[in-house]
């Protein structure tokens, strides 16, 4: 029964929207250059016109939800707009018309959010990616982009989606936690923050490494936040997200292939053309690719105390990633020298992890001790173990010397 009238109920949005669109065209009136108030009464009185014209038996409560539903409809980004706008929300991942998930602290769960059909999906997709020159039709049908206020959008569409349109949109916030947030929710205790604090200060290339949605951007930023003031900093993202509070930085950004398949600027090409800007520090939001055999390098002559990030589930995962990334990248050299260009560029690996309650925490911090026989030796700053009811044990380990 809740779905016929779910389902009901879509079909009069479906209805009103195709109504509203054809008013707005006689009326001649622009969404884009109408004032919100303005559109929001055009859009109110007509919805209130049309249900009465159809003698619709609708409550108070339903018109005024058709009414906002059918205003984010005709002026934002339909069904997605309150998600857009509720800061609780981190993540929003469109499988299809009915199938919405969002995460709210770290957990995922199904949101009461619907579209009416695929159709509908692929109109909010569209229109999203218009203001940003971006497209997507049956020649293009995935995009990667960022939107104005920096949140990241992954839409795909059929053919090369099978059972339809699907989005995911990361969002990003202006307001990063602190370092005394992240304490006082047991992401890390004090004295690993203290250890991090002398990591960076000290100098020293620190790779945050975890798995998706660990908070590795979140570290990433906080840790930024303790480079001195004097030193010039470069970094390099695939969409900025990262926030630095400092005098002397230069933002890049990576940037996709256009239409014509031309115009591409990766990672690798960002590091390479950093290393002629005279940086103290280089900042790489992420290491997928190419670009970690010049970041590497780059670790090694000179220009220590730069970050960056991988996805992996330990330390020594981490490594062998890296590994892997130089090997099908074109980096010649045999195992040994391998290991000595990872073991002599990394000075501290910082492993994040995620409970099944959502909940992040950084599980420990290691240093990078080569020897000649072992290069990947390491040595344990700070562990956080697991206890079986899932909270944190009192840290082991000492801090660096």
């Amino acid at each position: 029964m809740a779905t016929r009238i779910d389902q009901e109920y879509q079909d009069l949005k479906k209805r009103v929207h195709y109504f509203l669109v054809e008013r707005l065209d006689e009326e001649g009136m622009e969404v884009g250059k109408s004032g919100r108030e303005t559109l929001f009464a055009f859009i109110q009185d007509n919805v209130r016109s049309f249900v009465a014209q159809h003698r619709m038996p609708l409550s108070a409560q339903d018109l005024t939800l058709l009414t906002r539903e059918t205003f984010d409809e005709v002026a934002g980004f339909g069904p997605l707009e309150p998600l857009l706008a509720d800061e609780t929300v981190n993540d929003i991942l469109v499988n299809g018309p009915r199938d919405v998930f969002i995460e709210v602290s770290g957990v995922l769960q199904r949101a009461q959010t619907r579209f009416i059909d695929d159709d509908h999906v692929t109109r909010v997709i569209r229109r999203i990616l218009a203001p940003l020159g971006r497209r997507l039709d049956e020649s293009s049908p995935m995009v990667d982009a960022r939107l104005p206020d920096g949140s990241r959008v992954n839409a795909i569409i059929p053919p090369i989606a099978l059972d339809g349109p699907s989005i995911s949109i990361r969002k990003f916030t202006q307001k990063h936690l602190t370092a005394q947030d992240l304490v006082n929710s047991g992401s890390m205790t004090s004295r690993c923050l203290e250890i991090l604090m002398n990591l960076v200060e000290a100098r020293r290339n620190i790779l945050i490494s975890g798995g998706t949605g660990t908070g590795k951007t979140t570290i990433l930023n906080l840790l930024s936040q303790y480079i001195p003031r004097d030193e010039r900093v470069v970094t390099i993202e695939d969409s900025a997200e990262l926030q630095l509070n400092h005098p002397h930085i230069v933002r890049l950004e990576t940037r996709p292939a256009n239409t014509e398949g031309s115009g591409k600027i990766t990672a690798r090409d960002l590091v390479i053309n950093a290393l002629r800007m005279r940086p103290d520090r280089i900042i790489l939001g992420e290491v997928r690719s190419g670009e970690i055999i010049e970041l590497l390098q780059a670790m090694n002559t000179g220009h220590e105390g730069s970050m960056s990030t991988i996805h992996s589930n330990s330390a020594k995962d981490a490594l062998v990633r890296i590994e892997t990334l130089l090997a099908v990248n074109g980096y010649d050299a045999g195992e040994r020298a391998i290991g000595r260009l990872i073991g002599s560029s990394l000075d501290v690996i910082v492993q994040l992890a995620r409970l099944p309650s959502g909940r992040r925490f950084i599980s420990e911090v290691v240093a990078m001790q080569s020897t000649p026989d072992d290069p990947y030796k390491m040595e344990t700053l700070y562990r956080a173990e697991r206890e079986e009811h899932g909270d944190l044990a009192p840290l082991t380990g000492e801090g660096p010397t």
